[in-house]
């Protein structure tokens, strides 16, 4: 995640989720309690079990100023006072850890979220309960959904602290994840072209048609020749058009819209770069079968209920005007 002010990277908004899989989840010792009236417990792992660590001064971690300036990187769990997941940060951030600044805050924000995670340490596991108004007030600046509110007075936060880096140190393992990430995708996108291919040729050889192929890897089958110009990059183009599935399941034509033609300007982003390759392919008038491999649709996504992800596409389409 990016470094950020901890409030603006926290949704507690997001859909309810699940469990939370911590060692010391239902662990019935009593909470320990900060003068601000936040409750805590917090536990080191020794040998394969999480220790419950000794309570703190009422004024919280004397070692704190140690951190102040520096990033904590943690894993993040909040749930209402009925237990629901309002938010969990290893499934909805990709399992990147929530990168946290540490600074002088944390002494006016008494009960707030920001307190409870100047108690960590580096390896620590915790559990904080916190009053639902402070939290919102201090640490998100908003008023109480009306949900949380009827949950409870109280907001459970369950962290696992991993590493406390100077900004420069979260910096660099920021770039080089996000460098790891796009090396993956690149291999995982190469993978898939390879399957979308052979789908494809497949696809072709089951149904008896013969097609050309675009640079960029759209397949195209003319179904009725024209002699009219190729449209150039820039230029709006009409199409009357049918989305299908390889299975045959349509989720999209222009029979949906009254039977109106989409225009668009071609080579300009404004469809997907497998309409950009095909319809660029075709002379005004003609008809074609588009095979649009899934990256050059909608990828590992898809696109709504309709379109599932890695699909690859055939659309019937018509050239009916360039201007």
């Amino acid at each position: 995640m990016l470094l950020l002010p901890f409030r603006y990277r926290l949704s507690l908004l997001a859909l309810l989720g699940s469990t939370f899989l911590m060692g010391f989840q239902g662990e019935p010792t009593p909470f320990n309690r900060l003068r601000s009236g936040l409750e805590y417990r917090i536990y080191r792992r020794e040998n394969g079990r999480y220790v419950l660590r000794p309570a703190l001064p009422p004024t919280g971690d004397p070692a704190y100023s140690t951190r102040v300036g520096r990033i904590l990187s943690l894993h993040l769990e909040f749930r209402t006072a009925t237990d629901s997941v309002l938010m969990h940060s290893r499934r909805q951030g990709g399992g990147q850890p929530v990168r946290v600044p540490l600074d002088t805050l944390r002494r006016q924000q008494g009960g707030s979220v920001e307190e409870a995670l100047s108690l960590l340490q580096p390896g620590d596991s915790g559990v904080f309960r916190l009053n639902v108004d402070t939290v919102f007030a201090k640490s998100f600046r908003q008023p109480v959904p009306p949900f949380i509110r009827r949950a409870g007075p109280t907001l459970t936060v369950l962290a696992k602290a991993e590493k406390v880096q100077t900004e420069a140190e979260a910096l660099q393992e920021v770039q080089q994840q996000a460098q790891l990430a796009q090396e993956q995708a690149k291999k995982q996108a190469a993978q898939q072209a390879l399957k979308d291919d052979a789908r494809i040729q497949a696809y072709l050889k089951q149904n008896k048609l013969k097609a050309l192929k675009t640079p960029g890897g759209v397949y195209y089958v003319v179904t009725k020749a024209s002699t009219g110009l190729k449209p150039k990059k820039g230029q709006t183009v009409s199409v009357l058009y049918k989305g299908l599935l390889l299975n045959g399941k349509v989720f999209d034509s222009s029979e949906r819209n009254g039977n109106q033609p989409i225009e668009f300007a071609l080579g300009t982003g404004q469809v997907i770069p497998g309409w950009d390759q095909g319809i660029a392919a075709l002379n005004k008038g003609s008809k074609a079968i588009l095979l649009i491999p899934s990256g050059l649709a909608y990828g590992p996504r898809g696109a709504g209920a309709d379109i599932p992800p890695n699909a690859v596409l055939r659309f019937n389409v018509e050239l009916v005007g360039v201007k």
